[in-house]
């Protein structure tokens, strides 16, 4: 059973995919209901919707004799948003074994020096993060297991521990795809049969249910495999 959080706690639920009618944004959904079911306030951050620019400015590059610096408008109003979550959950396609651009240049611009790091009390202090990445790799491609070593570097250990948060975890969703794709001894792509009829509904309903695990351990405090 999940505990109850805080009154008033709030989740702040990042989207980065264009695509409303995508498989991240039909998980992304069912994340902020489990969210709401287990008594937090969604915050959705639909990063394409809101049209959130991922591209670097000059007025927001970090001035590093002054960690107090007012950044654009844009970030400050994203940093009161992070600053305002219990904890942050992003629903993400992997690219490479890396997030998306929109989602990777929302780090850079928001998580910014003297916000999200460059100071001696994190600021993101005691906030917990789960990424939640959908990948196209069929389960059992080997490649999965270092896929989830890779973004659990990135993620969980070069930002959100780098940041200050005090749990970080990532739930790896592997076989997001009709056609399972893996890579033969030889690096040639392979596609399964496209996936169809009760083959295929059986196939989304348990990848919703392991997205759905991986929200529920993360509320009990526990961290999953992938």
């Amino acid at each position: 059973m999940q505990p109850t959080p805080t009154e008033g706690a709030t989740a702040l639920l990042v989207l980065a995919h264009p695509r409303p009618d995508s498989l991240t944004a039909h998980i992304t959904r069912l994340t902020a209901r489990r969210l709401t079911a287990a008594g937090y306030r969604v915050d959705l951050l639909d990063l394409h919707a809101e049209n959130f620019d991922p591209r670097m400015t000059a007025a927001d590059l970090p001035e590093w004799g002054n960690r107090e610096k007012t950044y654009s408008a844009e970030v400050e109003d994203h940093m009161r948003r992070v600053l305002a979550a219990d904890l942050v959950v992003a629903v993400f396609p992997v690219y490479w074994m890396q997030v998306p651009a929109i989602l990777k240049g929302w780090i850079d611009r928001v998580w910014n020096y003297g916000f999200a790091y460059g100071r001696s009390k994190p600021r993101l202090a005691g906030k917990r993060m789960l990424w939640l990445g959908l990948a196209g790799a069929a389960a059992d491609d080997p490649l999965v297991e270092t896929m989830r070593r890779a973004l659990s570097a990135q993620l969980d250990d070069g930002i959100a521990y780098y940041c200050g948060f005090s749990e970080s975890s990532v739930g790896l969703l592997a076989g997001a795809e009709e056609q399972q794709q893996r890579v033969d001894a030889e690096g040639r792509l392979l596609f399964d049969d496209a996936l169809v009829g009760a083959a295929r509904a059986a196939h989304y309903a348990a990848l919703e249910d392991r997205a759905a695990a991986h929200v529920e351990d993360f509320l009990a405090g526990n961290r999953v495999p992938a």
